[in-house]
């Protein structure tokens, strides 16, 4: 068996059953293993630790897939994993939704990969040299496990390049029968793009944060930030919002979710679709005196790195002022960071920080975080990474 043995010291991580493994912790490589392929990781006194999946060209060495040295690691063990993430995920789900997150990387016991169920039809992410060197006997499971109408692949991401992979996009099993697939989420009816969408297609991580914005949605003026295909805006519509207008920086984004209104029956009326720059435009919105009851701040990543957390944290800080200006009294805020880097302590105080710039006494009322089929395994905290506030001013 190939292996790597660990420094002197380096193994307390692993005891602990966290699944990375980084080059700088690597004493020796035995054997002659290639990109994907499972190796032993060993201590410093050859003990047995863990067994995972070797990239010789990423920093994360090896991602570990089991901690039982009797484990074998192959197509059983795939098929028992995805069956197994299949089960709970279900249990999860409720009639008013057919899409959720089969397998979640690490949280699923299956590091680098990420598998979305839209409907009848699966969308993979190989985003780890190991994922990639399963990716065929992945997929045949997929087709067992599930039937689906189509696997696709959308492996576009660029921490692939990380692992020395390039970026693809295609069909692996079946075709989509049409450009986009239709959903059902909490009683909402959605197209999902997931050939040219972000990610996977669709926002699945935000299923319980849109039913929440629902609640609140009822006789309601209210502004969407980031506004993607209209996941929040649909929700608000058919819980009686009176009208949202949607800013997002992408034409086809709104295209889509003006089609997403047409499919849930909206009027066109109670919608107004605004493109260009978000930061720019709450701005303009503020010298113009505008107001809303609800405003909903869902930014992409602005912390893609550690060093990027200085300037991250005054964009959400320049964003949540900005929106707390915009929000008629006992008016409310969604507010989110996806940067997982950004700690929610961090998070809470930078919007606080922005509360306090516009002169705006605000509480906390409600606090979020990414729906349950993207659970967070204790021994691996770093599977967290959304979290939201619900502010009332």
């Amino acid at each position: 068996m190939n292996a790597v043995i660990l420094k002197k010291g380096r193994e307390s991580s692993l005891y602990r059953n966290h699944p990375w493994v980084f080059s700088g912790a690597i004493q020796e490589l035995k054997g002659n293993p290639v990109s994907g392929e499972t190796v032993d990781v060993l201590s410093f006194k050859n003990e047995f630790l863990a067994k995972g999946s070797y990239s010789p060209k990423s920093q994360m060495t090896v991602r570990v897939l089991s901690f039982d040295k009797n484990e074998i690691i192959d197509e059983n063990f795939f098929y028992q994993k995805i069956k197994s993430a299949k089960m709970k995920k279900e249990l999860l789900m409720d009639e008013f939704s057919n899409s959720y997150r089969v397998i979640f990387g690490e949280s699923d016991g299956l590091p680098g990969l990420i598998i979305d169920k839209y409907n009848h039809v699966l969308v993979c992410q190989f985003l780890s040299a190991g994922a990639e060197y399963w990716k065929e006997i992945i997929v045949q499971q997929l087709i067992n496990i599930f039937n689906p109408v189509c696997i696709y692949e959308r492996s576009d991401a660029d921490v692939r390049k990380k692992e020395g992979l390039g970026l693809i996009k295609q069909s692996l099993y079946g075709e989509l029968k049409n450009e986009v697939i239709e959903i059902l989420e909490n009683g909402c009816k959605y197209f999902v793009d997931v050939i040219n969408g972000h990610k996977t297609g669709f926002y699945l991580d935000q299923k319980v944060n849109r039913a929440l914005v629902g609640n609140y949605a009822e006789n309601k003026n209210i502004l969407n930030c980031f506004s993607y295909t209209g996941g929040f805006s649909i929700t608000a519509l058919n819980n009686g919002a009176v009208s949202v207008t949607n800013i997002d920086s992408s034409s086809n984004a709104l295209k889509l979710l003006l089609k997403n209104c047409e499919l849930n029956n909206i009027s066109s009326g109670k919608i107004i679709n605004v493109q260009g720059n978000v930061f720019n435009i709450l701005r303009e919105y503020v010298n113009e005196g505008k107001k809303f009851d609800v405003i909903i701040l869902d930014p992409p990543k602005l912390v893609e790195s550690a060093g990027q957390l200085t300037k991250g944290a005054r964009a959400y800080k320049d964003l949540n002022m900005t929106a707390f200006k915009l929000l008629n009294e006992n008016g409310i805020l969604f507010t989110f960071s996806c940067s997982g880097l950004l700690s929610a302590e961090l998070f809470q105080k930078i919007v606080f920080d922005a509360s306090a710039d516009a002169k705006i006494n605000a509480q906390i009322i409600g606090r979020m975080s990414q729906s349950p089929d993207h659970g967070v395994s204790l021994n691996f905290p770093e599977a967290w990474y959304l979290k939201g506030l619900v502010c009332r001013v």
